[in-house]
């Protein structure tokens, strides 16, 4: 049996969309977070290395708050004169409405400008129309990752 010129043209392309497939697979893979540096982290280590990132963007009075009882906030931080509440999550699958909620009610509490969430995941549709309507910044994996990438570039 032997494969006309057709044949050829249609399974390299069937292979070329292949490629492509687990090309965008991979890249999705490595955007989660998934295995590699969050992976092993506990929450606090996860909160005090996004507290190091900001400070490395120019964030500026940025303090991890006490384990318990932080009213839904994990970093306290400013920058460009605008103060900042943010809840961090280290999660394996998206993040949902409570952690808005829990940093709309931080935000207030500590009488912050700007209240976020900062996460290795992304997030649920129902927790980004809270975040709309909260007025609550959401920092997903993607975002968090453009920031590792734009201080690797630094160095």
């Amino acid at each position: 049996m032997s494969f006309s010129p057709e044949m050829w043209i249609v399974s390299g392309m069937v292979l070329a969309l292949l490629l492509i497939i687990v090309g965008l697979l991979i890249a999705r893979y490595r955007r989660l977070g998934a295995p590699g540096i969050f992976e092993d982290m506990e929450g606090h280590e996860f909160e005090c290395y996004c507290a190091d990132l900001l400070k490395k963007r120019g964030f500026i009075d940025v303090e991890v708050t006490k384990g318990s009882g932080d009213y839904g906030v994990d970093i306290l931080a400013e920058k460009d004169g605008v103060t900042y509440a943010i809840q961090c999550k280290r999660y394996a699958s998206p993040v949902g409405v409570k952690a808005v909620q829990e940093a709309y009610a931080g935000r207030d509490y500590y009488d912050r400008m700007v209240g976020a969430v900062l996460t290795n995941q992304y997030f649920t549709t129902p927790a980004v129309e809270a975040a709309k309507k909260l007025k609550i910044l959401l920092w997903d994996g993607g975002y968090l990752e453009s920031m590792m990438e734009e201080l690797s570039q630094e160095r």
